[in-house]
């Protein structure tokens, strides 16, 4: 373990200190260590307030910081630092790099590959999520890694596509890596970091407080050559961490949506700002470098291994039954239909219906949702 690890734990945990003004720091005195024994009158100089100066003295600080590797050893989880050559380097290049990442996970294999965050309103209808499991299932299977913040809505529906695409996914918390939010998504959080990684810049012991997630967004968006909004109100996270995007000199993609729903606000006016429309994977690959790009479109879907039960399969090579073909014709996939009205439509017997329902169910090509209804699965 590397001796001054410590020293940067406990910078990044000090009260009163920030991403930006660490690196401030970092900048004047050049390592934890020299500001830790910089004097009070150069570090009130770098205008920290007297309680911040104080905790920067007082040793405890580094019985902490010792402490929280302890913790972090048994969770299994590391500490990559600024000064690391595994710290990811366009993040590396942002206004306020955080100078610590916590990671449980493969980050390094993960930003080995073109980096794209999807992100949207935690408040989604089924069209977005459809969309965003969708894009991000056949992004993840053409070689990107898909980012985003393991909440609910759209950026638990990203992770699940690039997951059954057996791609690579990352998620940026804006909680303590031992701290599961929502709680719900803890198996999701273990497949992610399987597949790549859970990321926080806040010291072990954080609670998800509302203040978090927005100052976490500069994260998402600094991990990528871009960032892809599905769905977002007018005050959206999403927003900010598009204005983020755009700050960092990153492409910003959007979804068009329904002109009378309030969570298209977001991406329909991103698209009248500039943000490139997206409609299929392609729409996100064509604006990488041409040598990437060229890579990217030879990767051909990875083989599935017996135990991936739910990954998406490849429609073309499934054959449908009469019935199941007429059933999928009925469906659409951002209205759902109760079985009730698919048995009028479709003019099968409850019988004939239901087989047909189950048998495209088990083929992964429509979804059923609590009541008796069902989407067509993009």
């Amino acid at each position: 373990m590397r001796a001054d690890l410590a020293d940067w734990i406990a910078l990044n945990m000090v009260r009163g200190i920030g991403p930006r003004t660490a690196n401030q720091l970092l900048n004047r005195f050049g390592s934890p260590a020299q500001v830790f024994a910089a004097s009070r009158l150069s570090l009130q100089k770098e205008g920290l307030k007297p309680e911040t100066i104080q905790e920067l003295q007082d040793s405890s600080i580094l019985d902490k910081a010792n402490a929280e590797i302890e913790r972090l050893e048994k969770l299994g989880a590391e500490v990559i630092t600024l000064d690391d050559e595994e710290y990811p380097e366009l993040l590396r290049e942002i206004h306020d790099p955080p100078i610590a990442l916590y990671v449980r996970g493969n980050l390094k294999q993960a930003c080995e590959r073109p980096c794209l965050a999807v992100v949207g309103s935690r408040r989604c209808s089924t069209y977005g999520v459809n969309v965003a499991e969708s894009l991000s299932r056949d992004l993840a299977a053409h070689g990107l890694t898909i980012i985003s913040g393991l909440a609910r809505g759209i950026d638990a529906a990203a992770h699940r596509g690039a997951l059954e695409a057996n791609g690579l996914t990352v998620a940026v918390v804006g909680t303590g890596l031992e701290t599961t939010y929502p709680k719900e998504h803890k198996k999701l959080e273990e497949q992610v970091i399987a597949h790549g990684a859970v990321v926080s810049e806040f010291p072990l012991g954080t609670p998800p407080l509302p203040q978090n997630f927005p100052y976490r967004n500069r994260i998402l968006s600094g991990l990528c050559f871009g960032v892809l909004i599905i769905e977002a109100s007018e005050h959206s996270g999403s927003l900010i961490t598009a204005r983020l995007a755009y700050e960092q000199g990153r492409e910003v993609f959007a979804v068009p949506g329904n002109i009378t729903s309030q969570t298209s606000f977001g991406p329909n006016f991103l698209i009248k700002d500039g943000a490139k429309l997206v409609q299929i994977w392609r729409d996100v690959v064509e604006e990488l470098p041409r040598e990437i790009k060229e890579v990217l479109l030879g990767i051909e879907r990875p083989a599935l291994t017996p135990n991936q039960t739910n990954v998406q399969p490849i429609f073309e090579s499934i054959e449908l039954s009469d019935a199941e073909r007429k059933i999928l014709d009925i469906l659409s996939a951002d209205v759902p239909a109760h079985v009730d009205q698919l048995l009028i439509s479709s003019e099968m017997t409850s019988s004939e219906l239901m087989g047909a329902l189950l048998g495209l169910e088990m083929k992964d090509r429509i979804r059923q949702l609590p009541g008796k209804s069902f989407l067509k699965r993009l």
